[in-house]
């Protein structure tokens, strides 16, 4: 079943049924104002923190489903019908009412038509800027006058904290207070008390939001949900002063407050109008008031729009390919790259799912998030990189999350040791080297960056650091601890269990290690890394291999998890996979682990995480035996390692398999059975249901996610093999033989290179020429770097 599809000319994703399976959004925003908008206009919108700044109300997990929102309710004063410029909250019948939904990069555009009107509704959040815009534009497609009245409906949190605002209500329902100021309703928490603005965390400081109209007079106003719903027994479907027809003046002290502007509309046949609400963080008489005086007309909305989406679109063009998969495109082209963009911006603190849980920036996710943004936002991600790097504590380990708003570099407490994961500085690895291809930075290196406690270290010292860590804390077999988890946080190894998954982590990060030193001209450290590779070498092939594929890990009792012999959980992916992106298996060894994950746990909706499902082991043991069969960690197809398992199918040159991974878990394959995957296809998510769930095939936990910065860089770097390496660009494609080849405009460095890869002889992998500017080249040595604002023509044959 479809309910949309994909404008690659536009950069959007149109919806052109309401009635989609689940809730399908979009993000609007910036790293400090955010928000989220459905294709029903449901959501709501945060400042900082969506945990400790959510200022708009969402009831989570409820039905109707993503309420409420964003809402424009227009009502013929002649006939009394009314109807909401989305399709919910009114829900009128399909038959008669038509919508379409367009989400675009930070924007999202809602059309419909109902009784001869039309409205479009554009949401977005002005570039820099903390606020929001709400643009209508009404038409009277009918062939009479028409007398409407629009009402704009918003929902306050009482507590910026959703915990109190939702919960703790015997005092989140004693705080908030609305009034007008010069014609715009400022709403407040604690109002009485002073702010605090140096000190976002403190929640004993008053709070304050704006709400205004622009292109139309208001005619009314209510800021108190009870009075403008008509009570606890009705719903945002049928409120009483819609129905009625006129505001009530309401002002909201205590309990639940809301944003509504009546605004009264007289249209002649085929006349528009626009209008505009603006929603912003800050006093009204302030930060409202230079809000409006930026937004005095529809037409500054319509500039603030344009500028926003050249802003996104100048991103996305880091890297376009036209392959022989249009669906393919669409993801690398627009969505996957937006997705890795919003997943930067919030980690995994604010979706429809992460409910206020989580705060932050997540130390190892946020790390390998920086991976899929590095082409489109390279000085930007040096920031972020930089940023984290200062959350590593002396001891080599790192906070587990890191807060922007709040963080003190060189003045942090230390971490007690329970709160050590092994993986956490190893994403480090991955992400600074790729960095420094990516912009030629070789002295970030040697950038000098505090550690979040105490003490400083160069970059390489960081990295340094990062492997004493794990090297400090090995267990029995000479392998590095779980600690309190190693990725998989349902694995309870004992603190000295030892992890093999990290253990293939630590061997990436001593050979990455080895070759920066000698990057470096540090031949003592280089030696000093080499040295404890062969140790760790030794003890990988002494311990991890059963016959045909790697354990898993071993426990502080010295029992072994994911052997052959395990009735459950015998396999895990990602022992496999990083045994080859580490290096430590090779040839036979190689391709016998990564068959045994074919046979498997390989699916038609992806590479499971693990099998057999965990039914009757010891909760102490595997907590995934929580999790129904088949769901999350315990047998599900997550999704995160997906990207793993592709490049680990790409480094043994089987460009068929690679890509039967990549396009069974890739969203837009699902676009014309979106019942089956439910969630949007257009962005990835956490996990889907495994085999053994009755679920099979439906995925969960949208935008935020490792999914999205792992496909695009297994899909940009491995599978159609453009990747930046220190010398320049390197290009060694591996895809399906019956690709006759694609293009692809890559941006780097300054310099933009157009480059035709072509395949006649149909082959999976292995480059026999390349041509730059005409003139050939060893195909073994990466593309020379060019001058900045140059562009380079690559012709690069397969054979």
């Amino acid at each position: 079943m479809q309910y949309g599809r994909f404008d690659d000319e536009n950069r959007e994703y149109v919806i052109e049924r309401p009635d989609t399976p689940r809730s399908w959004s979009n993000y609007l925003g910036n790293t400090r104002y955010g928000a989220i908008v459905t294709n029903n206009a449901g959501g709501y919108s945060f400042f900082h923190s969506a945990v400790q700044g959510r200022f708009t109300r969402l009831w989570f997990n409820n039905v109707p489903l993503d309420q409420p929102g964003r809402y424009f309710y227009l009502r013929d004063r002649d006939s009394g019908d009314y109807f909401s410029a989305s399709w919910q909250p009114v829900a009128k019948p399909l038959k008669s009412y038509e919508t379409t939904c367009r989400h675009g990069t930070a924007y999202t555009i809602i059309t419909s038509r109902y009784g001869g009107i039309r409205t479009e509704t554009t949401y977005f959040v002005p570039l820099d800027r903390d606020y929001e815009v709400w643009l209508l534009e009404v038409t009277n497609e009918s062939e009479r006058p028409r007398r409407l009245s629009v009402f704009s409906f918003l929902e306050y949190a009482s507590e910026w904290a959703p915990y109190h605002d939702q919960f703790n209500m015997q005092y989140s329902q004693y705080i908030v207070c609305c009034e007008l100021v010069d014609g715009l309703i400022a709403q407040s928490m604690c109002k009485n008390l002073p702010e605090d603005p140096q000190n976002f965390q403190n929640r004993d400081q008053s709070r304050h939001t704006f709400l205004g109209v622009v292109g139309a007079t208001p005619s009314g106003f209510d800021t108190d949900r009870g009075t403008f719903l008509g009570g606890p027994y009705r719903s945002y479907a049928n409120p009483l002063v819609v129905e009625r027809g006129s505001c009530t003046g309401s002002i909201a002290q205590g309990d639940d407050a809301c944003g509504v502007f009546q605004m009264d509309l007289e249209l002649a046949p085929g006349e528009r109008r626009e209008l505009m609400v603006v929603l912003g963080v800050g006093r009204a008489a302030t930060a409202g008031k230079a809000a409006m005086a930026e937004m005095r007309t529809p037409g500054d909305a319509h500039a603030a729009l344009a500028a926003l989406r050249q802003y996104w679109h100048d991103r996305l063009g880091a890297l376009v390919v036209e392959s022989p998969d249009a669906e393919f495109d669409s993801m690398v082209n627009v969505w996957n790259a937006y997705n890795c963009l919003v997943t930067y911006a919030w980690s995994r603190a604010a979706s429809l799912v992460y409910a206020g849980g989580r705060d932050g920036l997540g130390y190892r996710d946020t790390v390998q998030d920086i991976l899929g943004v590095l082409p489109a936002i390279p000085e930007l991600a040096r920031d972020r990189l930089e940023l984290m790097i200062t959350g590593q504590v002396s001891t080599g380990g790192a906070m587990p999350v890191v807060k922007p708003f709040a963080h003190r570099p060189g003045h942090e407490p230390l971490p007690d040791p329970s709160e050590y994961r092994s993986d956490d500085c190893l994403w480090l690895f991955n992400t600074i080297p790729a960095y420094v291809k990516e912009t030629g930075d070789l002295d970030f290196y040697s950038r000098v960056l505090p550690f979040a406690d105490r003490g400083e270290a160069t970059v390489l010292g960081h990295l340094r650091r990062a492997i004493e860590f794990n090297l400090e804390r090995s267990g029995a077999h000479g392998l590095p601890c779980g600690l309190s988890a190693d990725w998989n946080d349902t694995l309870k190894l004992g603190y000295h269990g030892e992890s093999v998954f990290v253990a293939f982590q630590l061997r990436f990060a001593l050979a990455t290690y080895v070759e920066l030193a000698e990057l470096r001209a540090a031949p003592d450290e280089a030696a000093w890394a080499r040295q404890r590779l062969a140790t760790l070498d030794a003890a990988l092939e002494a311990h991890c291999w059963d016959d045909e594929w790697y354990v898993r890990a071993f426990r502080e009792d010295g029992s072994v998890i994911g052997t052959r012999r395990d009735p459950e959980g015998s396999i895990f992916l990602n022992a496999q996979s990083w045994a080859v992106l580490s290096g430590a298996a090779t040839g036979d060894r190689a391709r016998r682990a990564m068959q045994s994950v074919n046979e498997r746990l390989a699916t038609p909706y992806g590479v499971m995480l693990c099998d057999p499902p965990f039914v009757k082991t010891d909760v102490a043991v595997v907590r995934a035996v929580l999790f129904n069969p088949g769901m999350k960690e315990n047998g599900a197809i997550f999704c995160h390692p997906q990207g793993w398992a592709v490049i680990a199918e790409t480094l043994l040159r089987n460009g068929a398999r690679a890509w039967e991974y990549y396009r069974a878990y890739m969203p837009a394959a699902y676009n014309t059975r979106a019942e089956i995957r439910q969630i949007e296809p257009y962005v990835h998510c956490q996990s889907t249901h495994g085999r053994a769930s009755a679920r099979f095939g439906a995925s969960r936990l949208p935008w935020l996610t490792g999914t999205a910065a792992w496909s695009y860089f297994a899909g940009t770097q491995y599978l159609l093999g453009v990747r930046p390496d220190y010398a320049g660009l390197r290009i060694d494609p591996v895809v399906p033989a019956d690709w006759d080849g694609f293009t692809v405009r890559r941006r780097f460095r300054g310099a933009v290179y157009d480059i035709t890869v072509e395949n006649p002889r149909h082959v999976e992998s292995g480059v026999a020429s390349i041509e730059v500017d005409g003139m050939a080249r060893d195909p073994t040595e990466p593309l020379p770097v060019a001058s900045e604002g140059s562009k380079v023509s690559v012709r690069v044959v397969l054979g």
